[in-house]
């Protein structure tokens, strides 16, 4: 079966289905029709061991080496983040992710690809910086990178900071090209994490009303739909993020994400947003969208 509907209304397309799909995602991103939406996952494109942790999970293991977590929350990255800074303080949990995320995370194929593309907005949703590198290696002078920060350190109405691809902060609003917007912060240039349950607390009592979303991202996604590579929406604050990014957004939306792994509140979530699966390895969609012939067999999502 190519095709499968669900009783909720989640469209998986599988085969030769998500293949033609995909070829029609590919002419939306280079005439900057679709919003890519980069997760974790992409990472595990590359057949060797990444350098960085490559999911929310991740993070909480290596967190947990160095202070370890009561049991219920140990699996829980925003948990382990809150309980560490509440005992050894912001500064040391700065510093530990900053650590954690120290090694470049090498650029894939489908970062260096995107890279090229006129895009109007690009979502990053992890720590790495690896579509950031993949930004300036391509050589790219007009882009801007907007960050969501922590408002721990802050004072005044502070949401996110701005900068370029040298690393140099500049004032909110500028024009560029591409906007590439970090909503949880990245290790570079500036070591910028959200990642506490803290840091969200007021994120999340006014991200319904959009406050922390830049205006410039408010913009770019009116008329566009979001593509999902690398995500996985199996927690209450990542599927809060991406569908208050989405909001108001016109266009329709793909995830390629592995459909026999979904979790009930994943389904549901895909569903009521009207994400249409493209249930494929990762691997294998990045290789067909950049033209890279047979995939390599990574990439699980």
């Amino acid at each position: 079966m190519n095709t499968i509907l669900t009783p909720r209304h989640l469209v998986v397309l599988q085969d030769s289905f998500a293949e033609k799909l995909l070829d029609l995602l590919k002419e939306a991103l280079a005439a900057d029709a679709v919003i890519p939406y980069l997760g974790p996952g992409l990472l595990r494109l590359s057949s060797a061991e990444t350098p960085v942790p490559h999911s929310p999970e991740a993070v909480a293991a290596v967190l947990n080496t160095r202070a370890p977590a009561p049991s219920k929350i140990r699996t829980n990255m925003w948990s382990v983040a809150q309980f560490i800074e509440q005992r050894r303080h912001r500064r040391t949990l700065k510093a530990w992710m900053a650590e954690i995320f120290a090694a470049p995370a090498a650029p894939t194929v489908l970062h260096a690809w995107l890279a090229k593309l006129p895009l109007s907005l690009i979502i990053d949703s992890w720590y790495d910086g690896a579509m950031r590198a993949a930004l300036a290696e391509a050589g790219r002078t007009d882009v801007v990178e907007i960050q969501g920060v922590t408002r721990a350190n802050e004072i005044g109405n502070i949401w996110t900071k701005t900068y370029d691809l040298s690393g140099n902060e500049l004032d909110p609003g500028p024009a560029a090209k591409t906007i590439l917007y970090t909503p949880h912060g990245s290790v570079r240039p500036a070591a910028n994490f959200l990642v506490a349950d803290s840091d969200y607390v007021e994120v999340l009592t006014e991200i319904d009303i959009q406050t922390p979303i830049p205006d410039v991202v408010k913009e770019r996604r009116l008329n566009r739909g979001f593509f999902f590579v690398g995500c996985r929406f199996d927690d209450q604050m990542l599927r809060t993020y991406a569908r208050q990014i989405m909001k108001r957004s016109e266009g329709s939306h793909f995830a390629v994400i592995d459909a026999a792994t979904l979790t009930k509140n994943e389904r549901r979530f895909l569903a009521e947003s009207a994400i249409t699966v493209i249930d494929m390895p990762a691997g294998q969609a990045a290789a067909r969208l950049v033209g890279a012939g047979t995939a390599a067999d990574g990439g699980q999502d």
